[in-house]
């Protein structure tokens, strides 16, 4: 009976890894509960209407990419704060209140290319005191969004890249530079298509999200489960069967998650497991994973 509800519990860990690592970990009642399910459904009908060909038709609500990018990063600025937990001591059932206030600082700061566009358009390179203050708690917010959504290493990178941007002229000479103002920074980082609201954004917000969308829908309607199944049914009559059908079920179903995490987590439980009983040694410290221990036959 044990070994029965084994695969339950495990697959139930697996999800609630999951839901902490992309969903977030808070699951607060009323209504910021439901706000937590109505904005991610809004920036969905968001992406679908602007990917969609329905502004043209309608002449309605026509979106420019930069307009989009600011648009898109609101909404991922706003869930970062309000989804995911600044600590792992900070409470999972409600949202505190500096929460809110960061994330509406931080969605106010995306759209403000969005909000001024014409008059950021009028005054190009020559920003005023609202748009670097503006700036500045963007980047910053945006900082902490990304600590908070991917963990401190891709955090650490930008601002690594930063301090080069501002202190140039303390490197070595074969990197070194004059260096930049926080003015020049944050009008090129902020207020331009150049910076945050570059390419990297661009795509994210064209075709990353819908990617992630429509993978998220396939993962729901049991497509991960069937990917496995196939994989195995492939392959796991092969001599070392589970390995390779492990690597074709991660593959696929790496196609639909477009999450690393999500990814192992739903199919690592099953095949895992599977590796080890046919003889597959587990990583240990200081113990090489190939060759397998020769098994007595």
């Amino acid at each position: 009976m044990a070994e029965d509800n084994q695969p339950k519990v495990v697959n139930a860990d697996a999800q609630d890894i999951v839901a902490q690592v992309d969903t977030g970990a808070r699951h607060p009642g009323g209504i910021p509960g439901k706000m937590l399910f109505g904005v991610p459904v809004a920036w969905s009908l968001f992406q679908l209407w602007y990917a969609s060909p329905l502004p043209f038709i309608f002449g309605f609500a026509v979106f420019n990419d930069t307009e989009a990018r600011a648009i898109h990063l609101a909404f991922a600025i706003f869930l970062a704060f309000t989804a995911f937990p600044a600590f792992r001591s900070s409470p999972r059932d409600h949202i505190p209140i500096q929460d809110w206030v960061f994330a509406a600082v931080g969605a106010f700061s995306a759209a403000y290319i969005f909000i001024f566009y014409t008059e950021l358009s009028g005054r190009s390179g020559a920003p005023t005191t609202p748009d670097l203050v503006v700036a500045v708690c963007g980047m910053l917010l945006l900082l902490e969004a990304t600590r908070r959504a991917l963990g401190p290493p891709l955090m650490i990178v930008a601002i690594v890249f930063l301090t080069y941007t501002f202190g140039g002229q303390y490197m070595p000479d074969v990197i070194a530079h004059k260096g930049q103002s926080l003015s020049k920074v944050m009008s090129h980082q902020w207020l331009t298509t150049e910076g945050v609201f570059g390419i990297a954004l661009g795509v994210s917000s064209s075709f990353v999200f819908l990617f992630v969308l429509f993978g998220a829908m396939l993962e729901q309607a049991g497509a991960g489960n069937y990917f496995i199944k196939v994989a195995f049914a492939l392959l796991g009559h092969l001599k070392g069967g589970p390995a390779k059908a492990a690597v074709v079920a991660s593959a696929t179903t790496g196609l639909i998650s477009g999450s690393s995490i999500a990814n192992v987590a739903t199919t690592g439980t099953f095949t895992i497991p599977l590796m080890k009983r046919v003889g597959f040694p587990g990583t240990k410290a200081g113990q090489s994973r190939w060759p397998p221990r020769p098994t007595a036959s």
